[in-house]
């Protein structure tokens, strides 16, 4: 009969790294504590003698740091910062910490796992689409999926739990305000597409125009990033045209309030010349000149509701076998930067 397989230890770990068991400690618990190539050594180290499957996961089930982890594309993005709100206030609400990161370095798996390895979060709410959840799945071991819930514009992974917005459908309404205002010829300022998938907003207003018969000039559809400058840039190409839409609806408001700057520096005004609608309702929205009409997302609801999510599972995770999938709608915003095609006033 074989023997039992023996245990993984820190001494072990320490062995296969060539450090000290005291260096090993500090990376699982303090790792800001640690330099980085010592890191990445131990973190290698735990993985291959098992350590991390056979200990950690046993830890992630036996203790709690009744922490979340919160991994956000960019701290400084203003449609996260209600968002963000929102989570904190809803932890505290269940006793819970958070703790928030953003993009970290080539592979932010590798930084993420520090935290779980080292119990510092018992579970992750995830509002950046561009990490590769497969891996994030892998950090806890033993095949037991990691307590995650995913918050962010694209339809994520079907496995994992997620609260999410109607994309697609509030692109669609969009496209119908513009045209119910008489716009017929109206282009699009896309968002970056993820996980091979197109972007949700743009197969929306692809559907809308398809619906309403209505000609898609590829030349009016740019592709942007969801930052001002990409609302600029398009601005730039659409003043240069010979023939421009009437109306532009743009992902999200900083691309939208980008596209009117840039217009209006080459004499084009909104609403005058040019309907233009955005996406998210950021606070700047409102008070920009001229106010922009919005597809306004619930950002208080994506945040509490996520974090309600993920301590539910934490708290009963007998319960939670078929993943959570939670959609909300988003609502038209209607303000002075669309008007009736033809007045050059704003529709009220």
């Amino acid at each position: 009969m074989d023997s039992p397989r023996k245990v993984p230890t820190i001494q072990d770990v320490a062995r296969h790294a060539k450090v000290s068991a005291a260096t090993v400690s500090r990376v699982l618990t303090a790792p800001e504590r640690v330099s980085q190539a010592t890191r990445e050594r131990v973190t290698e180290a735990v993985r291959e003698t098992g350590y991390t499957v056979n200990q950690s996961a046993r830890s992630l089930r036996l203790q709690r740091a009744r922490t979340i982890l919160t991994a956000m594309p960019g701290i400084g993005n203003p449609f996260y910062s209600t968002i963000l709100d929102a989570v904190v206030a809803a932890a505290t609400k269940r006793g819970y910490g958070v703790l928030v990161t953003s993009r970290l370095g080539d592979d932010p798996a590798r930084w993420l796992s520090e935290y779980f390895l080292s119990n510092r979060a018992d579970g992750l709410l995830l509002f950046d689409g561009f990490l590769d959840t497969r891996k994030l799945h892998a950090i806890v071991g033993d095949g037991t999926a990691m307590p995650m819930v995913a918050a962010y514009d694209e339809l994520p992974d079907p496995q994992i739990n997620s609260v999410i917005t109607d994309n697609l459908q509030a692109a669609e309404r969009a496209v119908a305000h513009l045209h119910e205002l008489g716009h017929r010829r109206i282009g699009h300022i896309s968002g970056p597409s993820r996980n091979t998938f197109p972007n949700e907003r743009l197969v929306g207003f692809r559907k809308a125009m398809f619906e309403r018969r209505l000609e898609v000039h590829d030349e009016w559809i740019f592709a942007g990033d969801y930052t001002m400058e990409s609302g600029k840039a398009a601005g730039r190409l659409l003043a240069g045209y010979k023939q421009r839409p009437t109306a532009v609806f743009a992902a999200n408001d900083e691309m939208a309030i980008g596209l009117i700057a840039e217009l209006r520096s080459h004499g084009i005004e909104c609403p005058r010349d040019i309907s233009i609608m955005g996406f998210d309702d950021i606070s700047i929205s409102q008070n920009y000149l001229p106010s922009l009409t919005t597809m306004r997302q619930p950002r208080e609801q994506i945040g509490r509701i996520a974090v309600e999510t993920l301590i539910n599972i934490l708290e009963n995770p007998a319960a939670s076998a078929e993943p959570a999938h939670v959609v909300l709608s988003s609502e038209l915003i209607v303000r002075d930067s669309t008007a009736r095609l033809g007045t050059g006033h704003a529709h009220r």
